[in-house]
C-alpha cells in the first residue's frame, strides 16, 4: 500500500508542476467562467435590470397628500430613467412580486400616514404615527437600496417641513401675531414628536425596511450554472492527461525499469490510478474554493460538496483509466480524450441545461459524469445536504467501478505490450 501511496503522490505533484497543465486545470475554467458571467450579466445579479428602468412597486393606501405626493414621486420625469413603477392591489400582492422576484421593492404606504403627520384642519393634533415600509428583495440589493434611498429622501424633506413650519408658528407666536389660543395647543405636541431624536419621544416618520425571504430552490444563477459546468468539463481533460502518463512512462522505459524492482504491475496501475484520482479530486476542491472567493458563489453543504467531488472524480478516473487500457498510444489517448471531453461535455449539461434536451438525450447523457455531477450540485447550491445527493453519488460510484473493472481487463490482456 505504501508504494501504491508514494507513486500516486508522485504523479499528483508531477501534474501540479506542470505549468502547461495547470493552465488547462484552473486558468481555463477560471477564465471561461469569469467570461460568462459577464456575457449573462451574472456579474450584476443583484440587480437584473441594472441601476436604470428598476421595477417597484407602489401600494398607496393612504387618502391624504403625502401618501400620493411619494407615489406621484416615483412616476416624477425626473425618475423615469431610474425607475420602473407598478402598482398592486393589496400589500400582500405587492410582497408577493417581491418575493417572485418580479420587483426589486415594494412601497408600502399605510392608511392615515399623511393624518399622522399633519394635523387636523379643525385644530386637532396629528394622529398616531403610522409608518412607510419598504419590502425589500435581498436577491437585487443595489436597486432595493435605490428604492430605499429614494423614500428615504422623501421622509426627510416631510420632515423637514413640518419642523420648518411649526419652528414659523413658534416665530409667530413669540413676535406677537398670533395668540397662542389661536395656534393649535396640538401643534407643538407635533412638533415634539417629529423632534424625536431630540426630545426623546417617537419620530412620526419610521421607514422599517423588511426582507423577503429568497428560495435558494427557484432561484437560478446562470454563474453558478457555469462554474459547476466548468470544472467537471475541465476534470475529463485532467483524467485524460493522467491516462496519457502511463503509456509515456511505457515509451520513456520507466514503467519497466519500476517493474524489474519489488513492485507488481498491480501496485504501479493502482498508484498511477491514484495518482489521476488525486489530482482531479484537487483540481476541483480548487476550483471550487476559487470561485467562492472570486464570483463569491455559494456550493452549498461542505460534507455533501467533499463526498460529490470524491464521487465525481473517482467516475472521471475510471474513463481516463479505460482509455489508457485501450488506446495504442498516448497521442490516440489524447485524441479520444479531447473528443470524449467535448461529448460529455455536451451531453452532460455542461453548456447548455439538459432541461432544454429531449427526453432521449437526458436519459442517454446518464452515462457522463458531468449530468450526474451537476444535478448533485445544484441540489447542493440549492440547499440540499448529502442525503439529498445520495443517487448522483451513487451513480458515480458504480460507474466508476464498473469502469476500473473494464480497465484491470484490459490491462491484463496487454500486460505484454505495456512492457515492451
Amino acid at each position: 500500500m505504501k508504494k501504491v501511496l508514494t507513486i500516486g503522490w508522485k504523479d499528483l505533484i508531477v501534474t501540479f508542476r506542470d505549468r502547461a497543465a495547470l493552465i488547462m486545470m484552473l486558468a481555463a475554467p477560471l477564465v471561461l467562467t469569469l467570461g460568462m458571467g459577464f456575457v449573462t450579466g451574472s456579474f450584476s445579479q443583484d440587480d437584473s435590470s441594472g441601476l436604470a428602468d428598476i421595477p417597484v412597486v407602489v401600494v398607496n393606501e393612504d387618502e391624504g397628500q403625502l401618501g400620493q405626493a411619494l407615489a406621484q414621486a416615483f412616476a416624477s420625469p425626473e425618475l423615469a430613467e431610474l425607475v420602473e413603477p407598478t402598482t398592486a392591489g393589496s400589500f400582500a400582492a405587492a410582497r408577493q412580486q417581491v418575493d417572485d422576484d418580479e420587483v426589486a421593492a415594494a412601497v408600502l404606504i399605510p392608511a392615515g400616514f399623511s393624518a399622522g403627520v399633519i394635523p387636523g384642519r379643525d385644530g386637532g393634533a396629528a394622529g398616531q404615527a403610522v409608518a412607510i415600509e419598504v419590502y425589500a428583495n435581498p436577491a437585487r440589493p443595489l436597486s432595493a437600496g435605490v428604492v430605499q434611498a429614494i423614500v428615504n429622501s422623501f421622509a426627510s424633506q416631510v420632515r423637514a417641513g413640518q419642523v420648518s413650519g411649526q419652528v414659523a408658528i413658534t416665530q409667530l407666536i413669540m413676535d406677537g401675531l398670533i395668540s397662542p389660543q389661536e395656534a393649535p395647543t396640538a401643534s407643538q405636541a407635533m412638533v415634539e414628536r417629529m423632534m424625536g431624536e431630540d426630545g426623546g419621544g417617537q419620530a412620526l416618520i419610521a421607514l422599517h425596511r423588511s426582507s423577503a425571504t429568497v428560495d435558494e430552490e427557484e432561484t437560478f444563477n446562470p454563474l453558478a450554472f457555469f462554474a459547476t459546468g466548468m470544472a467537471v468539463f475541465f476534470l475529463m481533460y485532467t483524467v485524460t492527461i493522467g491516462g496519457r502518463s502511463i503509456l509515456d512512462e511505457r515509451n520513456a522505459r520507466t514503467l519497466s525499469r519500476l517493474l524489474t524492482t519489488p513492485t507488481s504491475l498491480a501496485q504501479v496501475l493502482g498508484g498511477k490510478v491514484l495518482g489521476v484520482f488525486l489530482t482531479g479530486f484537487t483540481q476541483v476542491i480548487i476550483l471550487i474554493v476559487a470561485t467562492s472567493l472570486m464570483f463569491n458563489l455559494r456550493w452549498g453543504d461542505a460534507l455533501g460538496v467533499i463526498v460529490l467531488v470524491a464521487a465525481v472524480a473517482a467516475a472521471a478516473t475510471g474513463w481516463g483509466i479505460l482509455l489508457a487500457a485501450l488506446a495504442k498510444s498516448a497521442g490516440q489517448i489524447s485524441s479520444l480524450g479531447t473528443a470524449l471531453m467535448l461529448i460529455f461535455g455536451i451531453m452532460g449539461g455542461t453548456f447548455i441545461s439538459l432541461a432544454n434536451f429531449s427526453s432521449a438525450v437526458r436519459v442517454a447523457s446518464r452515462i457522463t459524469p458531468n449530468a450526474w455531477a451537476v444535478e448533485g450540485f445544484n441540489t447542493l447550491a440549492a440547499g440540499g445536504v448529502l442525503a439529498d445527493i445520495l443517487t448522483p453519488v451513487a451513480a458515480l460510484l458504480v460507474m466508476a467501478a464498473a469502469l476500473f473493472a473494464l480497465a484491470v481487463l484490459a490491462f491484463r490482456q496487454r500486460k505484454a505490450a505495456l512492457l515492451v
